[in-house]
This record gives C-alpha cells, sequence and structure tokens, in this order.
C-alpha cells in the first residue's frame, strides 16, 4: 500500500474514530425558524388599522411604509395582533398601500405588502334585490341593490364570487343614498365614455340600460355573470364583513361526483364560503346545488327578483323569476312569477 493511501486511511480513521462522538445537532432543528404567517388586515375604527398574524410578533416594527403617507400616533403590539393608530382618520372608501416587516419572537422576520381602505362608519344596509345572469346584446347582464337604510357606500365591493375567489368585483365610489333607493351594477359594460359612475345625480350615465331612477355604476372590463351557476356577494370593502350573497346554479347533485354537483372546485368552495359568513342557508350538513336559486328559466327581460316585501331567510324560497319583460330594475319588484 503506498503511503499517500495510508495517509489518507489514518485521517479518515482519526475523524471517526479519534474525535468522539458527533455533535447532536437535532438542538438546531428544535430552534423557531418559521416566520409568522400574516391572518389578516382591515380598519376597525376611522383612524384604526388591525393587522393579525398567526403568532406573536416583536414589540419592534422593522420597516414601515405607507402610500399616500399617513401620520401616525401611536404602535400597540399585542401578541399575535398589532395595532396601527393614526392622528387623523382615514377617508372613508379610499384605498391605501401599506409595507410593513416584523418578526417573531424568535427573530423570524416577515414582510407584507398590501392594500387597505379607509373605514365607512356610515355603511348603508343593503341587499341584493334582483339580476339577470341570461343577459343579451341589448339587455346585458346586471345587478339590483336596494337601499335598505340611508348611508354612504364608499368601499363597499359587490363580487362575482366571494371575497377569497371571484372573477370580477366593483368597488363602490363614494354615494350619499337614502332608505328605498336603488343601485344598479352593470356587469357588461360597452366600454364607451357615456358609462359613468354616477355619485351625485342618476341622471349622468347613459349606455345600454342606464336608468334615471337608480344610481347606475359600470364594471370597467365586466364580461358578463356566469349563465347558469354562480355566487354574487357584497361586502363592506374588499377586506371587510359580509353585507348580502346569493348562490344560484341549474345543477343537482347528480351533475357530478366530485364537487358535490356544483361542477368544480372553485364553484363548491365559493359556496362553502358563503355559508361559513352565513350569507347562505344549507338544508343539509353541506350546501349543495338544490339549495341554490335555480335560474334555468330566466332570460335577459325574465330576471330573478325578491319577493315586493323584503324577506331575507338566505334560501333560494325569497327568490322568483318574473314572465317575460316584467323586470324591475330601479323600481319596486314584480311579485309575477312566470310559469313555463
Amino acid at each position: 500500500m503506498t503511503s499517500f493511501k495510508l495517509f489518507t486511511l489514518f485521517l479518515v480513521s482519526t475523524f471517526f474514530l479519534g474525535c468522539g462522538p458527533l455533535e447532536d445537532f437535532r438542538q438546531f432543528t428544535e430552534r423557531d425558524i418559521q416566520a409568522p404567517v400574516f391572518i389578516s388586515m382591515g380598519t376597525r375604527s376611522p383612524d384604526t388599522l388591525e393587522l393579525q398574524f398567526s403568532e406573536e410578533i416583536s414589540q419592534k416594527i422593522d420597516y414601515l411604509y405607507f402610500n399616500p403617507n399617513l401620520d401616525i400616533s401611536a404602535l400597540d403590539i399585542q401578541n399575535t395582533r398589532l395595532n396601527i393608530q393614526f392622528t387623523n382618520s382615514l377617508e372613508p372608501g379610499y384605498i391605501y398601500k401599506i409595507e410593513i416587516s416584523v418578526s417573531d419572537i424568535a427573530g423570524n422576520s416577515l414582510t407584507v405588502l398590501s392594500n387597505f381602505y379607509g373605514y365607512n362608519s356610515n355603511l348603508p344596509d343593503i341587499t341584493i334585490n334582483e339580476f339577470t345572469c341570461q343577459g343579451s346584446s341589448t339587455n346585458p347582464d346586471k345587478v339590483e341593490l336596494k337601499v335598505l337604510s340611508d348611508g354612504n357606500t364608499a368601499g363597499m365591493c359587490i363580487y362575482e364570487g366571494i371575497d377569497t375567489i371571484w372573477k370580477q368585483k366593483k368597488v363602490l365610489p363614494p354615494i350619499d343614498v337614502q332608505k328605498d333607493e336603488y343601485i344598479i351594477i352593470h356587469f357588461k359594460p360597452q366600454g364607451i365614455a357615456e358609462e359613468i359612475d354616477e355619485t351625485v345625480s342618476k341622471d349622468t350615465s347613459g349606455g345600454l340600460n342606464s336608468n334615471s331612477n337608480a344610481w347606475d355604476i359600470w364594471v370597467e372590463g365586466g364580461s358578463g355573470l356566469s349563465g347558469n351557476n354562480g355566487t354574487i356577494t357584497v361586502f363592506s370593502n374588499p377586506m371587510g364583513i359580509l353585507i348580502d350573497g346569493l348562490i344560484y346554479s341549474n345543477r343537482t347533485s347528480a351533475s357530478d361526483d366530485k364537487y358535490r354537483g356544483f361542477g368544480s372546485t372553485s364553484t363548491m368552495n365559493k359556496a362553502d364560503r358563503l355559508v361559513e359568513l352565513e350569507g347562505w342557508a344549507a338544508n343539509g350538513d353541506l350546501i349543495s346545488p338544490e339549495d341554490a336559486i335555480n335560474p334555468e328559466d330566466s332570460t335577459a327581460t325574465r330576471s330573478i327578483c325578491r319577493n315586493s316585501v323584503f324577506s331575507d331567510t338566505n334560501k333560494a324560497v325569497d327568490w322568483h323569476i318574473v314572465p317575460t319583460s316584467t323586470s324591475s330594475f330601479g323600481e319596486i319588484n314584480s311579485n309575477e312569477v312566470y310559469v313555463p
């Protein structure tokens, strides 16, 4: 055996036999090496923003930036919650941007970049009152909201979908509304200049189906609603609380064996989320397509309406399809029922 091989064997033997037992590295793997998880954020009062994390965060904020700039009067960290109080009240419904870096007690850091909305303390009570999802070229899809109490709509958000899964959304501008007024959300505009969001006068807007008896609001780039299987919801703001919602479907539990009949994971999850938020009621343990409003017989002029005498049981029984040419956007709903 050559001297080089003997020397190499000596080194290997010394390393494994002469240095004693190997150090136990498990102490390093037991350390907290996971960054905190950002859970939620929202304004809880006109001058306070609350952020929630998955674990206790350090009392020292590493970095904090707002656009537009905001003056801070106090920071309060309580375990997993961080409250930021501003010197002045935020503008209701206005979109703000935040970039913040925090660390947990072990020093693991997390950076969050997100939007939030100014708190609106004067939100009206609003319900989804009428909609068409089988629109035509002359009567495109739209949703009517009925105002149940005076207030201002700044920052309210209507989704085709729900807060966690959506296809289209519209954040409402500030409109001083009064009880029994109507807001029409046009989900398939033509993209013409006359389609103006009305905030001061109800006769400002043009475009297909604009209505001088209602506030006309247009979904920029809107492609219309899902024809037979969808969810429509209204939230206090895009990161806020649910105000109203509905599910419609012409499917049954037997339509497929993978998604409880809903046709896709996305549609099923939206329905589950709305039930979780208590915006719709399931007749069984889990919601099924049979629990939804059936839009099968609706058309561009046979709209789907609530009863004129308001009821909201969060069930399909609250809704009916009106006869042809009896849709009533901007007016009291018809109680006539379409008979095939």
